[in-house]
């Protein structure tokens, strides 16, 4: 094999369920020149991103971190750590990504009770409420907060007060919500959560952010079993990050000046802002797709800012519309999965990538494409429709 020549990517719009489009800040960062995982200045920058996570997070959990990996990690970290053979979990199901945790779970040795809504649907307080009353010792209720398949936002909020009664431990997905729209611990009663940093964190994939309560902690460390994990186990981690430093692994250097850059972005344009600018994207990317006959696929009053599953009219081939925003637009959007395969196409405007001349930008050129294709609409009313 001949030596390839030196890559060098293509430079995309990246409209898809992630990674987005980071700053100039995170890329300058994560190109900085390596220290130890040991060094004083590192260990001085870890302890400025865990203040920051908090601060993002919404929480005063001292036990707030990034695990190095990515968001599948981050799920993989809660779930071992709280759970043990034979315990009882209910998880929350109306995507990909419910579906995932059940897996997980499972794989734990949980005995997993499933709360079940259509792909594009919500889980309701009241379903979990109902499955409460069935399970008769439950430890753990699992909810997705932004359902990245279907672009559905399940109130998280409402099912942690169904819940906290319970006295169960309550376990939030917030990989695509986290730094896009409102994400609030302490007041929701979160007791473990993780995200990722490549959604609306506007940071390369590889780390996810995770937060354990008290209360969590204190299952984690008072189990009857060892944790499943060596990598993820909570108790040796909190080694490293807390105050002792104890080697655990070699932490992810670049990744963690990149994350630090990337919440100093998040909290400079302050987390009201941030969620408002994600808010106001999304509502005129709806009205441009509205002036087109084109549809968000998820729940009506629940739809995500940051992921916007657009239902394919009949008769379009929506690969065929996908491959050509890529070629021709230097555009990525993501394709529908599971049921909706076929049936929609996952806009993200998340993070950096969520700005009004990028919604413009794809709604021109998906009505350029689509009238290319014989799927005739007007994009000068798309357009106008987002002002």
């Amino acid at each position: 094999m001949d030596i390839p020549d030196t890559f060098t990517p293509p430079q995309r719009v990246l409209m898809g369920p992630g990674p987005s489009n980071v700053a100039p800040s995170v890329l300058k960062a994560i190109g900085q020149p390596l220290v130890g995982h040991l060094d004083p200045s590192f260990i001085k920058m870890m302890e400025e991103i865990k203040g920051m996570l908090r601060m993002v997070f919404q929480t005063k959990n001292e036990m707030t971190f990034p695990v190095s990996g990515t968001g599948s990690a981050g799920m993989e970290f809660c779930f071992v750590n709280l759970i043990e053979p034979g315990d009882e979990v209910i998880v929350g199901v109306n995507g990909a990504f419910g579906g995932r945790m059940v897996d997980v779970a499972e794989r734990c040795g949980a005995r997993v009770t499933k709360v079940e809504a259509p792909w594009g649907q919500i889980i309701e307080p009241g379903q979990i409420e109902e499955a409460l009353r069935k399970v008769s010792n439950p430890k753990v209720v699992a909810v997705v907060h932004a359902e990245t398949s279907t672009g559905a936002e399940s109130p998280v909020a409402e099912i942690g007060k169904v819940v906290k009664k319970a006295g169960a431990l309550y376990l939030i997905d917030a990989v695509t919500s986290l730094g896009g729209s409102p994400v609030k611990i302490d007041e929701w009663g979160i007791d473990a959560i993780y995200s990722g940093t490549q959604k609306c964190l506007s940071c390369p994939p590889g780390l996810a952010p995770v937060s354990f309560s008290p209360r969590a902690m204190k299952v984690a460390s008072h189990r009857k079993t060892k944790v499943q994990s060596w990598y993820l186990d909570v108790n040796l981690l909190a080694g490293y990050w807390g105050e002792e430093r104890v080697y655990h692994h070699t932490a992810p250097i670049s990744m963690n000046y990149a994350l630090h850059a990337a919440l100093k972005e998040v909290l400079e344009e302050g987390l009201e802002n941030r969620w408002r600018r994600h808010r106001q994207n999304h509502l005129a990317l709806r009205s441009g797709l509205s002036a087109v006959g084109l549809e968000l696929a998820a729940q009506e009053g629940y739809q995500l800012w940051q992921l916007n599953p657009i239902r394919v009219p009949t008769g379009v081939d929506e690969a065929v519309i996908r491959k050509a925003l890529l070629n021709n637009f230097n555009i990525e959007i993501g394709a529908g999965l599971g049921p909706l395969k076929g049936k929609i196409w996952r806009v993200g405007l998340m993070g950096a990538t969520s700005t009004r001349d990028n919604v413009r930008l794809l709604l021109s050129a998906l009505c350029q494409t689509l009238n290319e294709n014989g799927h005739k609409v007007d994009a000068a009313a798309a357009l106008a429709a987002t002002a």
